[in-house]
């Protein structure tokens, strides 16, 4: 009797299932969200009834709801693209750059390896082609607050010694009134040089053609998901051979397509640290 109880359960979830495909078609989410909801509870075990939510859940940007979802998605199957891809979506919507990179990272390597030439591939290098500069611009702005506020924090005790100092003197001119604005120009010229420094932080690899080494300006993307500047693999396919110098697969150039997320990056990149390109 149990037996013929969890079949049933497993029909009547699964019929559920596809009412919410037919509700999502629609764009009618509320309602797909609910039949989903019901297959769940009948079947709470089967990851797509979570992922097919965890997808209207985005459709209406319910992130917080999208993440849960994907969590659980992630939990009963490791190897879901769709469940660490959303979840990804979801912690970058949090700013959780990190988290978010590494969510997008595996499920560009799950896509590549059970559908190398899918759609989701592509989707998703472009996503994380924007989600590794997110990552990198918080890092950037977090070490330019940590050096300003050493720079107060230097300032204020120099200023001190130096209020101390007048004072065990009654005020009268001493070696300290000389030191006191040295010390803080060679602090000021300390902390401009770190400044410098970390604006003239290397280009971050994920910008740079796999093939000249050097920072894109007119990238394009290749059906399997790599990133490359456009003379470079134009030159590559006409002189060396029809396919992917990095995974081998024949290649042409009609199949190649702009890649506006890492164009879109590297304009960023350049307009954040001064850097004298220009993108044609």
């Amino acid at each position: 009797m149990g037996h013929s109880v969890s079949t049933t359960s497993a029909q009547r979830a699964e019929k559920l299932r596809q009412d919410g495909n037919l509700y999502f078609s629609k764009l009618k989410f509320a309602a797909a969200i609910d039949a989903y909801t019901e297959a769940i509870t009948l079947c709470p075990n089967v990851p797509v009834y979570w992922s097919n939510r965890a997808l209207c859940h985005r459709k209406r940007n319910d992130w917080d709801k999208v993440e849960e979802d994907c969590r659980r998605v992630v939990q009963l199957d490791r190897t879901s693209v769709k469940g660490h891809y959303m979840l990804g979506l979801a912690l970058l919507q949090k700013k959780e750059y990190a988290e978010g990179v590494k969510e997008l990272e595996k499920a560009l390597d799950l896509g590549r390896g059970a559908d190398p030439k899918g759609y989701m591939v592509e989707e998703i290098w472009q996503e994380l082609a924007k989600a590794r500069y997110l990552e990198w611009e918080q890092e950037s702005t977090m070490r330019a607050w940590e050096l300003q506020n050493l720079k107060e924090a230097c300032e204020t005790a120099l200023k001190e010694k130096h209020e101390r100092d007048l004072s065990n003197t009654g005020g009268l001119v001493n070696h300290s009134n000389s030191v006191y604005p040295e010390q803080l120009k060679a602090l000021k010229n300390v902390i401009d040089k770190a400044i410098e420094d970390d604006n003239q932080t290397e280009v971050p690899d994920y910008l740079c053609c796999k093939i000249t080494l050097d920072i894109y300006r007119d990238p394009v993307i290749t059906p399997s998901g790599i990133t490359y500047e456009r003379s470079a693999i134009f030159e590559h396919l006409n002189k060396v051979g029809k396919f992917d110098p990095i995974t081998r697969e024949l290649l042409n150039q009609s199949q190649l397509v702009p890649n506006l997320a890492v164009k879109e990056a590297v304009n960023a990149f350049l307009r954040k640290n001064g850097w004298a390109y220009k993108m044609y």
